[in-house]
């Protein structure tokens, strides 16, 4: 396997630098609010634990998700998980009947799949290369992992988490060969992550790499529509397994695409945020932050 973790470098320069500062300051605000939400802490509350002052809070949150930090609080509250809910089963239907490009998706990223097959899975990656790297996002350093057929892996990591998250993610497929490659994979996290770039005409390429139930989980994923969420039982009902619905959760947490394949549109039966292989606060920061783009369609 070609791989240099130990010459792991992260290219940051200017405004990167202040991406990953912005979502710095939201993560600690993220937590803050996820605890005391029910108190409905104030803004010079919220400002302190994210170390900014009330007027910097506003307008980072305002920048970052189109939402006042209130409005931020609100999306993060029980109330909003289960409106998210609300008709689930018909949007999934729905998704199902438009297709992906369909008017359901209007807000969201357009993408085209396709899965490797069963033995190209089977075999740990043998012969295949991925390039990989680094990115700002909004919700803190991206790996963006690239095969020739498309994107393959999209992974986060938090300040100092960015080897772990790499050997993570190659550990999915520990015979491929990997190249770092940071100027080959950033028009990839351009292109996820500028919204301008979210077009149908020009949809975003992915490779599902994974067993043939996981591959059809991920891809009723890819058909809940941005600002909507389901339960597992939902899915498990949609690919008719409905009795699967642990199996599921289990197929979701293993989701290597991770944003893109919205894995964090997946919920509890009560609307609970349940757990998110990179961090609960950034599944928050995902729903929430999708609440300021749908509000500002």
């Amino acid at each position: 396997m070609n791989l240099a973790i130990d010459d792991l470098r992260l290219t940051k320069p200017g405004t990167q630098n202040a991406a990953l500062r912005d979502y710095d300051s939201v993560r600690r605000a993220i937590a803050f609010i996820s605890e005391r939400w029910r108190t409905q802490p104030a803004i010079e509350a919220m400002a302190d634990a994210a170390s900014v002052t009330p007027d910097e809070l506003h307008h980072l949150f305002r920048r970052w998700a189109g939402l006042t930090p209130k409005g931020f609080m609100q999306a993060l509250t029980l109330d909003h998980a289960k409106n998210l809910l609300r008709d689930s089963a018909s949007v999934l239907d729905a998704a199902l009947d438009s297709g992906l490009s369909g008017p359901g998706r209007l807000h969201d990223l357009f993408v085209t799949h396709e899965a490797m097959s069963p033995g190209e899975w089977k075999t740990g990656g043998d012969g295949m290369t991925l390039r990989y790297g680094f990115h700002p996002s909004p919700f803190g350093t991206a790996l963006v992992m690239a095969s020739e057929r498309g994107l393959a892996g999209l992974a986060f990591a938090d300040a100092g988490e960015e080897k772990a998250a790499l050997a993570d993610m190659t550990g999915r497929w520990p015979r491929a060969s990997y190249i770092e490659d940071y100027l080959g994979t950033a028009p990839l996290a351009q292109r996820i992550f500028d919204k301008k770039l979210w077009r149908p005409d020009q949809p975003l390429r992915v490779t599902l790499i994974g067993t043939d139930f996981e591959v059809r989980v991920w891809e009723t994923l890819l058909k809940i529509p941005m600002g909507r969420a389901v339960c597992y039982s939902d899915i498990a009902k949609k690919i008719e397994r409905p009795k699967a619905s642990r199996a599921v959760g289990a197929a979701v947490g293993k989701n290597p695409i991770s944003f893109v394949v919205p894995c964090h549109r997946a919920l509890g039966k009560s609307g609970a945020l349940t757990g998110y292989h990179w961090g609960i606060t950034r599944k928050q920061a995902m729903i929430g932050w999708e609440a300021g783009q749908v509000g500002m369609q």
